[in-house]
């Protein structure tokens, strides 16, 4: 039995793995036979038809078409914004080689003159302040106004836009992006893979003392946000907290000082996105899919989201947060861990129509499967086929039978038809884990 369960492991890991088009430098002989591919270049792979919304209608290609002079190989996070700038929308090809990072110098580097850290916690303090007014109010000279100038520099340093027909890749197992912010805001067809993406630490969070009874650290700064854009393909990438998890941030006010927001943000109208083949760590707001309940003019019809062979550890919630969206979430691996703070995985907003399939849950003892919905709106949603901890197991009716408060209805209302190849959630945890993550493309 153990040798037959390894062979439908092996096929399965090649039949995922290949699940994309080459370019000019493979053949797609070699990859259905499995064969290792020679002369490999990530940059010019596209997006396999049928692989998910991102292949709907044109697909997405991103600068696989790029001439030669729209190549760049850069090394340095000012090489790398140029690089994005260079050519307008003409596809291009751009090839990160080791670890970039905006935030080298430190914090300090964005600290506008005068900024005093200390002064800012002595004047906001709950004892000093209150918790009755919010701080929108104060001149450009006070601790405030001299916050908001520091943050207005690390915006500055940190967020890079990504332009129409561009792909970013990273060259070999070691390359990343540490703090910075992935703008793919307003375009279309682009494809992001193999990276170690650090989410950037806002140096400067803002102090809310009406948020909440208690007030609360507010952060800025997605380490990738899909805002308004279509056809993009995130695969291969791992993304994490990564040297700074939110068990090492400092409490002040008696609240975490939140310096994290979101890994990968799919908001405004963005549309036809396959995320596929990641490995997502350590993180507490990972993954909105429509970031308003307001938004409905702007979103109604789009947020079309695909995402496959992913891994999710270490993760509180949103993995993801779904709004207004059709979101087919299938084959992927979420593990919790003994002890690790964790609030949900699949979040059902307003009008969302969430399909949940085929995915392997690994859950420690005392947190139940019930917990891995977590309803904000009235939206129905399909969840079959799911496994926990090696069992078939009905997310939506244990959840309704221990949390009946919350009681959510099957039936999305509509079926994916672009999946190229779905795994047995049996086998996920094996295949998955082997191959999500930077470094793995195979």
């Amino acid at each position: 039995m153990r040798s037959s369960i390894w062979h439908v492991h092996a096929i399965s890991v090649l039949a995922g793995c290949t699940a994309l088009a080459l370019g000019a430098t493979a053949t797609v002989a070699h990859a259905q036979a499995g064969q290792a591919v020679q002369g490999r270049d990530l940059g010019r792979e596209t997006l396999a038809v049928g692989d998910g919304w991102g292949a709907e209608g044109a697909g997405t290609s991103g600068g696989s078409a790029a001439d030669a002079s729209h190549v760049y190989t850069v090394t340095t996070w000012d090489a790398f914004k140029a690089a994005l700038k260079a050519g307008g929308d003409a596809p291009k090809i751009v090839k990160v080689k080791g670890v970039i990072d905006p935030v080298a110098e430190g914090c300090a580097a964005f600290a506008a003159p005068g900024y005093d850290f200390d002064a800012y916690l002595e004047k906001y303090s709950p004892e000093n302040w209150g918790l009755d007014t919010d701080l929108s109010g104060e001149p450009a000279d006070s601790p405030e106004g001299l916050r908001a100038a520091s943050a207005a520099g690390q915006d500055a340093a940190i967020k890079v836009n990504v332009p129409a027909n561009t792909t970013i890749v990273g060259v070999g197992k070691g390359a990343g992006i540490r703090g910075g912010s992935l703008q793919i805001k307003g375009v279309d067809n682009v494809i992001l893979r193999n990276l170690t993406i650090e989410a950037p630490l806002d140096c400067f969070p803002q102090w809310d003392p009406t948020d909440t009874a208690t007030g609360a650290w507010n952060s800025e700064y997605d380490a990738v946000v899909v805002y308004g854009s279509t056809h993009v393909w995130v695969a291969n990438n791992t993304l994490t907290d990564g040297r700074y998890p939110d068990s090492t941030l400092p409490t002040y006010f008696g609240q975490t000082y939140q310096q994290h927001d979101g890994l990968l943000d799919i908001v405004r109208g963005a549309n036809y996105v396959t995320v596929s083949w990641n490995s997502v760590e350590d993180h507490d707001k990972t993954m909105l899919i429509g970031n308003s309940d307001s938004a409905g003019a702007t979103d109604t019809g789009k947020l079309k989201v695909t995402l496959h062979h992913n891994r999710f550890e270490g993760i509180v919630e949103r993995a993801p947060r779904v709004r207004f969206g059709q979101v087919d979430s299938y084959n992927n691996h979420f593990v919790v861990r003994e002890g690790q703070s964790y609030g949900y995985t699949f979040g059902v907003g307003i009008s969302s129509q969430l399909y949940a399939s085929d995915n392997a849950f690994s859950l420690p003892t005392g947190v139940s499967a019930a917990k891995t919905l977590k309803k904000w709106s009235e939206a129905p949603l399909t969840a079959e086929n799911n496994y926990v901890n090696g069992r078939r197991t009905d997310l939506i009716a244990v959840h309704n039978a221990e949390i009946p408060a919350e009681t959510l209805q099957s039936g999305a209302g509509w079926t994916p038809t672009l999946r190229t190849r779905v795994d047995s959630p049996r086998v996920v945890p094996g295949i998955v884990d082997g191959r999500a993550g930077a470094g793995k493309v195979c």
